[in-house]
């Protein structure tokens, strides 16, 4: 790093990142956070952090903290932000739709399906002009409804979506859940639905978010499920378990194996890390990210 490049970005640590915990800082614990040698990536993983699990930074400071650890994406980024990742040269690697969107009333409802199938036909050509390829969306909560129905609802609306998302070269994933501990009733909890789902509405832009924390809690076999599903996997998503934290020898999974065989079944698509860091200060937070691409870049 150049020594303008270095006294920039100390410059911002102390002035906007501020905000983040970082102004009681000394001099030299900057360095270690921002200034340390990147890590050598080999290539075979796409990168990513979820920002709902690093919002205590500002989406700028993040930035930031991306490009200094070395990897270039960051996950469910709404449209109105796709600028500040833009100016930093980063990726949406997810893309999310605020507004009526929302994790419990999802496709699998039908009075959702309007307000639904309007926010994603915007969003879709939007996506497509800034060169983004993936939108997250929700099957819902069951609220007493079978999953049959619920499948047969989700391939109603989602065929009211899928000819643009085609057209534009955006793939739409349904993000898998637990029900056991984190979102009770989520229908989409189980990767046997959401492989179905799939299966039913026939589409290449059609895709499951694999989430290995929450496929572990409700259903386990991780690494046979990749390779017997692969093909309806689009994106993966990282925690430990249990205690969605750190995914290091405090927890059950071994992320290197996972990690080699999501290479192994060829996936081309971003992994993000989606945990939430147990670190006492921001340091420690943003040292517990950069130890999770390490220990996920096989």
């Amino acid at each position: 790093m150049s020594t303008s490049r270095r006294k920039l970005l100390k410059q911002v640590a102390l002035g906007s990142l501020a905000l983040g915990g970082l102004s009681s800082f000394k001099e030299k614990e900057l360095d270690e956070i921002f200034f340390e040698k990147k890590l050598k990536l080999k290539g075979n993983i796409n990168h990513s952090v979820c920002y709902w699990t690093y919002n205590f930074l500002s989406l700028e400071e993040l930035c930031l903290v991306v490009k200094e650890i070395g990897f270039g994406a960051i996950d469910l980024v709404k449209p109105q932000e796709w600028e500040t990742l833009q100016k930093h040269g980063l990726y949406a690697s997810m893309c999310y739709i605020a507004g009526d969107v929302s994790l419990t009333k999802g496709f699998n409802h039908k009075e959702y399906h309007e307000g639904l199938i309007k926010e994603y036909l915007d969003v879709i050509p939007l996506m497509n002009k800034a060169g983004y390829k993936n939108l997250i969306c929700f099957s819902g909560n069951r609220n007493g409804m079978d999953d049959e129905t619920g499948l047969k609802n989700c391939v109603e609306g989602l065929q009211k979506i899928l000819p643009l998302a085609e057209k534009n070269g955006v793939t739409v994933q349904m993000e898998l859940f637990n029900s056991k501990v984190d979102h009770k009733d989520y229908m989409c909890d189980k990767s046997a639905w959401g492989v179905e789902l799939c299966k039913r509405l026939g589409s290449e832009n059609f895709k499951l978010l694999y989430d290995i924390y929450h496929m572990q809690i409700n259903e386990g076999d991780v690494i046979r499920t990749i390779r017997d599903n692969h093909q309806y996997f689009g994106h993966y998503h990282t925690a430990g378990v249990p205690g969605r934290h750190e995914i290091n020898e405090s927890q059950e999974l071994y992320y290197p194996a996972i990690m080699q065989a999501i290479v192994e079944v060829g996936h081309k698509g971003y992994v993000a890390q989606e945990f939430m860091s147990t670190g006492k200060d921001n340091k420690e937070k943003i040292a517990a990210l950069k130890d999770a691409i390490r220990r996920c870049d096989v």
